[in-house]
């Protein structure tokens, strides 16, 4: 899937969540202006506002123009998705983000924060302002901001006993990334006015495809050598137990997990302990057993969206699955 043939599918809907998005940000205060800008220019992907326009797209007739709610809904997405990688980078200590230096390292924690709260609330308002279904769709962002705060909690909660299992590590990766792909498509759907099935249908496609997502994400945490645009081995170093470790310890005696999940708990004082436990997750098989659970939710995804009506942004919503399965960084 190539994002910037996406985003001529999505024609003048695309340009118009994009100049939204700026507008939402517009501000007297020089600075401020020039720092969204710099944020802007580093943007990343901009999957979930892709989501909700396919997802609408999908959802209404072909040649049915999209509402100016579903615009707003579109532009929220990227506007607090954003926010909580800001917000991140201050929690997390992150200097570096999508291979350039963070603003959390360029001006310090302060300013990432109040950035982050700007952009946060910008989404907000743009969903205030939806002309329609606004009770439902402030429900939904409302709901995925509990999720993300709840999210952070209950990782560093289990980050600190190192006792994460596979349920509790859904959960947390629902909480932190497949919410906001849940309302970016939820959100959208409503926004056209889509019958209750579809409803549903997106809502399990974007669920499944928002932990696909933070899988490939965790993946990359234990490829060595590669080029993702961030460091690697860092979850393990914030005590942070995901799907490859998981899939190692399917693969481990009673022993040998206690063994590791004991280094975890304790690499704070031993950082040399990260390069034994990346090699016991290749050794055990870890990152194969992360692929297939990878796999089994594109499948649920795709799976999901099949009873939608055949179209060219249904066609895009699979392609959309299978480049999150695929993606390199």
């Amino acid at each position: 899937m190539n994002i910037e043939k996406l985003k001529e599918f999505c024609g003048e809907d695309w340009l118009k969540v994009a100049g939204r998005i700026r507008g939402a940000l517009k501000s007297d205060i020089d600075l401020l202006n020039t720092t969204n800008e710099m944020i802007l220019s580093h943007s990343g992907k901009q999957l979930r506002p892709l989501l909700s326009i396919l997802v609408a797209k999908a959802c209404s007739k072909p040649e049915s123009m999209l509402p100016e709610d579903c615009i707003r809904v579109a532009a929220a997405a990227e506007l607090l998705h954003n926010a909580t990688l800001l917000h991140d980078d201050v929690a997390d200590e992150s200097d570096c983000r999508r291979g350039t230096p963070t603003l959390n390292y360029l001006m310090g924690p302060s300013v990432s924060v109040l950035v982050g709260d700007y952009w946060l609330v910008s989404a907000i308002n743009e969903i205030r302002e939806a002309e329609h279904f606004g009770p439902r769709l402030i429900s939904i962002f409302s709901d995925t901001l509990t999720h993300l705060a709840e999210g952070e909690m209950l990782q560093l909660q289990k980050a600190r006993k190192c006792d994460t299992c596979e349920d509790d590590y859904l959960r947390i990766i629902f909480s932190k990334t497949a919410s906001l792909f849940e309302a970016s498509a939820v959100a959208a759907a409503i926004s056209v006015n889509a019958a209750a099935g579809m409803e549903e249908a997106v809502k399990k496609y974007a669920v499944s495809l928002g932990l696909a997502f933070q899988i490939r994400d965790d993946i990359f945490d234990y490829a060595k050598g590669s080029d993702v645009g961030k460091p690697t081995g860092v979850d393990i170093r914030e005590q942070k137990i995901t799907m490859p470790l998981l899939g190692a310890f399917e693969n481990s005696s009673a022993d040998e997990e206690e063994k590791i999940r004991a280094m975890v708990r304790d690499i704070a004082g031993h950082p040399e302990y990260a390069e034994e436990i990346l090699d016991f997750v290749d050794r055990k098989q870890g990152i194969k057993y992360a692929e297939k659970r990878l796999d089994d939710y594109i499948s649920l995804a795709v799976g999901s969206i099949s009873s939608l009506p055949p179209s060219e942004a249904r066609r895009h919503l699979e392609e959309m699955a299978y480049f999150v399965a695929k993606r390199d960084r």
